[in-house]
């Protein structure tokens, strides 16, 4: 219905135009040129952490310095659809537990999917993350594990929605 009416608001505007005009092809549609972009960059990173088991069970917070890499890849489909992806990643991610003075490491990995259609909707998001503090000894390493799905279909409605996340001490 949205193209009749685009066609005959054309076609009105073309009837009323000084200069003679070419007919507008009515099963042409617009097409979008497919298109791709990455980005990668390294920048600095800093992050107060809370290890709850740390300090024997008592936690601690740890002061960490390093760099987060960052790489984003955008897609646009034929569609007009827009295809993101980014990823996180923590290099050289090192620290001090400020109670005890425990050496730790930040390792692991976040990434995130979107798909948006070129009307708004069909949408869907996928988030996971998964981040492991490494400290000294036993009993103090700490992991954080998510992971986040949404789904909204053609007309709005949230058909999934999955929430799993989870923290755990090593």
């Amino acid at each position: 219905m949205k193209k009749q009416v685009s066609l005959l608001v054309a076609a009105a505007l073309i009837g009323c135009a000084d200069t003679a005009t070419s007919p507008i092809a009515p099963d042409i549609e617009p097409a979008f040129a497919a298109t791709a972009t990455t980005s990668s960059t390294k920048i600095p990173f800093q992050l107060v952490v809370f290890v709850p088991c740390a300090d024997d069970g008592a936690g601690e917070f740890v002061q960490l310095d390093g760099e987060l890499h960052v790489l984003v890849h955008t897609t646009i489909d034929n569609n007009g659809g827009v295809h993101l992806k980014s990823h996180f990643q923590p290099q050289r991610l090192g620290g001090v537990g400020l109670t005890t003075g425990d050496r730790y490491r930040g390792v692991g990995v976040t990434q995130d999917a979107l798909t948006v259609h070129p009307v708004g909707f069909p949408v869907t998001s996928t988030f996971v993350n998964n981040f492991r503090m490494i400290g000294q000894g036993p009993g103090n390493d700490f992991q954080v594990h998510q992971n986040v799905h949404i789904t909204v279909n053609a007309n709005g409605d949230i058909t999934a929605d999955v929430d799993n996340s989870s923290t755990t001490c090593g």
